[in-house]
C-alpha cells in the first residue's frame, strides 16, 4: 500500500542553500537535500487502484509553470516544536494548484485535507528540541531568502511509512505548461 503526496521539486542549487542551514540545532533530524520539496496535497495510505486512479486524475491538470520564492523560516508545534522549515511564499497560481489537487482528491473520495494549506520546504524534524533551541536557531537564521525558481512540472511523490523526511520516490511528474 503506498503513502503518497503530491509536490514540487527543489531545484539543487536552491537545496544547496537550504542544506547551509543545517546543524545548531539540539534535537534535529535534518532532511537530506534530496528530499527537499513542496508539498502540495498529502494523500496518504492508499490502495493500488486507488493510486491509479489518483495518477489518472492529476494527469488532466492544466496549468502554468509557477514561480517559487522561499524567504523566511519558521517552526510546526502546538506547545512543542515538531519541525523547522523554510517559508514559501503564496501565490495566487500556487494556491490554485493546489486546490485543484484538493478538488481532484476530494472527487475520488478521499477525506479533505484538514489544515489550511501553508506551503513550506521542511528542513528539519524537531525530535528533543525545546521551544528555546527553536527560538534561538530561527532568531539567528530567520532572514533566509534564496533565488525564486520556476517550478515547470509537479509531481506524485511515494513514501515509505516512517517519521517523514524520506527516502522520497517521483512515481510520476506532471508538466506545467504554457
Amino acid at each position: 500500500m503506498p503513502r503518497l503526496f503530491t509536490g514540487l521539486e527543489i531545484p539543487s542549487q536552491t537545496g544547496l542553500m537550504l542544506s547551509m542551514l543545517r546543524g545548531g540545532l539540539r534535537g534535529a533530524r535534518w532532511i537530506d537535500p534530496e528530499n527537499y520539496h513542496i508539498t502540495l496535497r498529502f494523500i496518504g495510505d492508499i490502495d493500488d487502484r486507488t493510486a491509479d486512479e489518483i495518477a489518472d486524475a492529476l494527469d488532466r491538470i492544466r496549468r502554468k509553470p509557477v514561480e517559487i520564492r522561499l524567504s523566511g523560516l519558521g517552526s510546526f508545534g502546538n506547545g512543542k516544536p515538531h519541525a523547522v522549515w523554510a517559508r514559501v511564499e503564496p501565490t495566487p497560481e500556487l494556491n490554485e494548484l493546489q486546490a485543484e489537487q484538493e478538488r481532484i482528491i476530494q472527487r475520488l473520495n478521499l477525506p479533505p485535507e484538514r489544515r489550511k494549506y501553508l506551503p513550506h520546504v521542511t528542513i528539519a524534524r524537531c525530535r528533543t528540541s525545546s521551544n528555546e533551541d527553536v527560538a534561538k536557531w530561527l532568531s539567528e537564521r530567520g532572514n533566509f531568502q534564496a533565488p525564486p525558481f520556476v517550478a515547470g512540472r509537479f509531481v506524485l511523490f511515494s513514501a515509505k511509512a516512517s517519521v517523514g523526511g524520506g527516502p522520497y520516490l517521483v512515481e510520476e511528474a506532471y508538466p506545467l505548461a504554457a
